[in-house]
């Protein structure tokens, strides 16, 4: 049988393993964080939140070691998205709830986030650059993401195949665009230079010469 002092494991001994674990779960989410951005933007979204939800956020994190531990569970969640995305997702949940968001919250946002940035989902871009007009560019769009999409997938291939055909394609082109606005891409529409109201005409040689003609007489020459 083992002795008492055998089976109660001293403070010391009870720090260190808690330590060591602690030591395991950093070096985890050192190597599995996405950059130094995610981390940038975990920091900005918590010091939101402190601003916004004061006394419950004060609640559910007491202490700096709630805080600390609190903010490494959400970069190992978060960080297959960007952090622009997050960003956006936690400042709409701000916006919309009186609750201070959980991590789920911010993911389901994240999830659906194409709104957060004035996108429409794929299926209504897809209508919507099937039913505009032409010159294409010269039309009002909810999104230049979806007149560059239907540019990509071809207007003819639009207008003349089936959905089934053709959305597939549109949906890939407009699902690239979407990824390059949610990192900080700012997209535009080259719209055609519109037409001057006065073309100028070159005269004929004949003209020119009677204008000559003209003009030596009114001088007298």
């Amino acid at each position: 049988m083992k002795k008492i002092d055998q089976l109660v494991v001293s403070p010391d001994r009870t720090n260190k393993v808690v330590a060591e674990s602690l030591s395991k779960e950093k070096n985890h989410l050192d190597h599995t964080s996405s950059s130094k951005d995610h981390i940038d933007v975990i920091n900005q979204l918590f010091a939101e939140f402190e601003l916004a939800y004061h006394n419950q956020y004060r609640k559910a994190y007491p202490d700096e070691g709630a805080l600390n531990l609190a903010k490494k569970y959400w970069l190992n969640n978060l960080s297959s998205f960007s952090p622009n995305l997050i960003l956006a997702a936690a400042r709409y949940l701000v916006q919309n709830q009186a609750f201070l968001p959980t991590v789920a919250n911010v993911i389901d946002a994240c999830k659906s986030g194409v709104g957060l940035f004035g996108l429409p989902v794929s299926h209504d871009a897809y209508i919507e650059a099937c039913a505009k007009g032409s010159p294409k560019a010269a039309q009002e769009w909810s999104h230049p993401a979806v007149y560059l999409a239907g540019k990509a997938t071809g207007w003819f291939e639009l207008a003349n195949q089936s959905e089934a055909q053709v959305f597939p394609l549109f949906d890939y082109h407009y699902a690239q665009l979407v990824q390059r606005v949610i990192h900080g891409e700012e997209l535009t529409i080259n719209s055609p230079k519109p037409l001057p109201e006065h073309i100028d005409t070159p005269l004929s040689n004949e003209e020119n010469q009677s204008r000559l003609q003209e003009l030596k007489a009114t001088l007298k020459l």
